[in-house]
């Protein structure tokens, strides 16, 4: 298999960071699409894919949002081109009979609540860092925020369907103040272990 080049490795990792500020620049639905067939192939266990996108257009659902977001997160999602988000989809198991068509039992081992919820977050988390690399793989900025009032989001924007937000991701091209100086990261032998 091949191997990255070095500045596509900067790109999505190395020299990534998060953004704070974007461009005035709209993202366009072509992009979104172009971004969601990038990492549609993400790996999750029955092949599952429980995240949903949720894109917060319009000004009325975007102040909404903003109202739930923290205080240090308010004006810079007032601010961002688009804000995406991330949501695990309860009903997912609905799903599987065609995402997993050589299993069609696997529905079935999702009836208990607590085992379909966890294992849905779990694999939504998976599929968000693939959506955070491929925000940056199609020339984007991401910056990505936990600092919002979930329960709240839940009631408001995701009202009366089946999902549940785990983050929100601000989402634009990156403009001169996008970035902040990059903290301090772990040594390999400290993260590193070897049985």
């Amino acid at each position: 298999m091949p191997a990255l080049d070095r500045s596509a490795c900067a790109l999505l990792f190395s020299g990534a960071h998060t953004a704070h500020a974007f461009g005035d620049e709209p993202v366009t639905d072509a992009q979104i699409r172009e971004l969601w067939d990038l990492v549609s192939p993400a790996p999750t266990a029955f092949n599952s894919h429980p995240m949903r996108m949720v894109l917060v257009r319009s000004a009325a659902a975007r102040e909404r949002l903003v109202s739930h977001m923290s205080e240090g997160n308010k004006a810079k999602t007032a601010a961002a081109p688009l804000s995406v988000v991330l949501a695990w989809d309860d009903a997912f198991p609905a799903t599987l009979p065609r995402v997993l068509p050589h299993n069609p039992a696997a529905a079935g081992f999702f009836g208990d609540d607590e085992r379909r919820r966890t294992f849905a977050v779990q694999q939504a988390w998976l599929q968000a860092g693939y959506f955070i690399v491929g925000v940056r793989a199609i020339g984007l900025a991401a910056g990505p925020m936990l600092g919002f009032d979930a329960p709240g989001v839940d009631a408001d924007l995701l009202a009366g369907t089946s999902l549940r937000s785990i983050c929100v991701v601000n989402v634009g091209a990156p403009s001169a103040d996008s970035y902040k100086p990059r903290s301090p990261r772990l040594a390999y032998d400290e993260v590193v272990t070897v049985l």
